[in-house]
């Protein structure tokens, strides 16, 4: 502008510039825009700052104008009318104090508009520019002056191509450095960004966002050293969900994801803002709860328990679960391990009364969850090992006595414990992972059996598998049925598969497409445990089924004329409605055998039967006909029918 300026500025003698002194006053320029960035690029600018670096800004504009006035070396000097000088340098500071002060407030205000900008460059352009006409206005030059640059310092010719030449690289550099003081913006927070969603990613847990190990680990420390400081406790509480992997194994990890998702915000609307809810793995969850004494504690687990049983809509899957909560206080004799194991030892505790409850960590626990854990490792080996075996309970014709077939019951021969039933490890199997591997071999177990049975001369008997929900569910459930019987050359009607009627009836419409996909291979579906669950009769009598298993529950207090008889009674007429035959399971007593039996019962099983035994003492029970060897007066020809039965011969007459 000031260059400009002076073009347009003319005298009646040629002009001209000292090089010299027209380099120094654009230093001067350059010095005084750099003071002013400086200014304004500072988080704070008090009047102080603003007001000295208004006067440096000013003088130096001033000093820059003047400068370059002095380049055109007049003989005799110019003078300058003192009041306009000074009114000058006065606008300059002004004018530098003007624009020091709006282009900071501009540069803090992201919501300024384009007009507000224009506005305070013109008003600053404005400004700059009366200064310089004020001080050419105090420029007076005498009669007779002479330009002593007009010949050897710059000419007014080349002025006007060197003004803008250098002014088009000013702002063709300034622009360029613009651009890339944007893109280098641009990288460096597109760099934080990622850096703040990697130390995120880093300290929490990607799939519910909630803290993870390490960052539990952490924020326990702190509450560790601020518990030390102000003496006041803590509860860690640990939480597992019961029933996850069995739907998760059901419905698959999508609805298994989402269950936890919606899990996690349960748990966090729970709580209070200052607590911690850290996920550290599958369905475990622990809660730091800054609360004074237990009873505290213990309210909050009640409402965790009531908030997690509520059901859940997951992608149009009705599931439901509930939570084992297990308590730990911290004292100051403890450390970051060992409170975590407390409160983790009370979880188990609380899944081991039946679920759906909490337990305060108790000294007693650690031996148990120490043995809880050695189960898990011992199982996760029994299949390698071959420690599984199957057991067979024998079912009988209830009229004739003829053994029709038995029921395949799995049994762990643990190396130090000895002989376990399956209420003692099953549990386990299914929250470590290991159901469906177990449910494959005993399929493929009690099809070989059967197999090596009929290869000897038993050829008459049918073997019953339970599947368990998680199982029945699974994807690979027709090609495991497929290839046992295939491998094992059995006809498919031998082999009975068994669900419990809370499975059939969980999703019907999906388990109707699996009991139909089974029943095409040609297999046998029974549906075990009914009368016990919710069924809808819609449903059942589309299941292809062929047989019902009354629950042994009706039979403990079985009598004549009793609730449990009329019950037995009207499955009994449902079944034969259906064309389903009826198995009464847990015959224990005389009485109970010859009710089930008036009644019309197809076939009984039981302990007055036969209890289940391993494969070589369930030949030798029934070739030497001492399954009833607990029967008062044994029927003498109940062994021969068996024998004949058995090798598929007619019965004696």
């Amino acid at each position: 502008m000031h260059f400009l300026g002076m073009l347009a500025f003319s005298l009646s003698m040629p002009m001209g510039y000292d090089p010299t002194i027209t380099f120094l006053s654009l230093l001067i320029a350059i010095c005084s825009s750099a003071f002013a960035l400086w200014i304004v690029c500072r988080e704070r600018l008090p009047w102080s700052r603003l007001g000295v670096g208004a006067v440096i800004m000013g003088l130096g504009v001033a000093a820059m104008h003047y400068t370059g006035m002095a380049a055109m070396r007049m003989e005799p000097g110019i003078r300058y009318v003192p009041s306009l000088f000074v009114l000058s340098i006065v606008i300059a500071i002004t004018a530098s104090g003007a624009a020091l002060w709006m282009t900071f407030r501009l540069r803090q205000r992201a919501d300024v508009t384009k007009r507000l900008r224009a506005g305070a460059a013109v008003l600053m352009g404005g400004a700059i520019a009366g200064m310089h006409y004020t001080g050419m206005a105090a420029a007076r030059f005498p009669k007779g002056s002479v330009c002593m640059a007009a010949n050897t310092g710059l000419s007014s010719r080349w002025m006007p191509a060197m003004v803008i030449i250098f002014s088009l690289a000013v702002l063709s550099i300034a622009l360029l450095t613009s651009m890339l003081d944007f893109r280098a913006a641009l990288l460096k927070s597109a760099l934080k960004s990622a850096h703040e969603e990697l130390r995120f990613l880093a300290m929490h847990d990607s799939l519910t966002k909630l803290p993870n190990r390490s960052l539990l680990e952490d924020r326990l420390d702190q509450e560790i050293a601020n518990a030390k400081r102000s003496e006041k406790p803590f509860f860690v509480l640990f939480v597992d969900l019961d029933g996850f992997k069995s739907i998760n194994d059901a419905f698959g990890h999508q609805i298994g994801d989402g269950l936890l998702v919606e899990a996690a915000k349960r748990l966090r609307s729970t709580v209070r803002a200052r607590d911690t809810v850290a996920r550290i793995g599958g369905d475990e969850f622990v809660l730091l709860v800054d609360a004074r004494e237990s009873a505290d504690a213990a309210t909050l687990a009640d409402k965790l328990l009531t908030a997690i049983g509520m059901p859940y809509v997951i992608h149009g899957h009705a599931c439901q679960v509930s939570a084992s909560v297990g308590i730990a206080v911290y004292s100051r004799e403890i450390e970051r391990e060992a409170l975590m194991k407390q409160a983790d030892a009370a979880m188990y505790h609380a899944k081991a009364l039946g679920r759906n409850a909490y337990c305060f960590y108790e000294a007693s626990m650690n031996e148990d969850a120490q043995a809880q854990l050695q189960l898990f490792h011992d199982l996760r080996a029994a299949i390698g090992r071959e420690e599984l075996v199957l057991y067979y309970q024998p079912k009988f014709d209830a009229q004739s006595g003829i053994m029709l077939g038995v029921e395949a019951l799995i049994r762990w021969k643990h190396p130090v414990r000895g002989l376990l039933s399956p209420a003692e490890f099953i549990p386990l199997a299914e929250r470590i992972g290991l159901i469906i591997q177990i449910g494959q071999w005993t399929v493929r177990e009690a099809c070989r059996q059967l197999s090596a049975w009929r290869a000897s001369g038993y050829t008459g008997w049918t073997v019953a598998v339970n599947l368990s929900a998680i199982q029945f569910n699974h994807l690979g459930l027709s090609e495991l049925v497929k290839h046992s019987l295939e491998s094992n050359h059995l006809d498919p009607g031998y082999l009975v598969l068994e669900i419990t009627e809370s499975t059939a009836m969980r999703d019907p419409e999906t388990s109707l497409k699996i009991l139909h996909s089974l029943r095409e291979i040609g297999v046998k579906i029974s549906i075990d445990d009914f009368g016990t669950g919710y069924s809808s009769l819609l449903y059942l009598k589309k299941l292809p089924a062929g047989e019902l298993k009354i629950d042994r529950g009706f039979l403990h207090d079985l009598s004549p004329g009793s609730e449990d008889a009329a019950i037995i009674s009207a499955i009994i007429a449902l079944g034969r409605t259906l064309n389903l035959e009826i198995v009464a399971e847990g015959v224990e007593t005389e009485v109970q055998q010859s009710l089930l039996t008036r009644l019309g019962c197809t076939s009984l099983q039981g302990f007055r039967l036969g209890r289940p035994m391993p494969p070589d003492e369930l030949i030798y029970a029934f070739t030497h006909g001492s399954f009833f060897q607990d029967l008062p007066t044994p029927d003498p020809h109940h062994v021969p029918k068996l024998v004949a039965q058995v090798h598929g011969r007619d019965e004696p007459q």
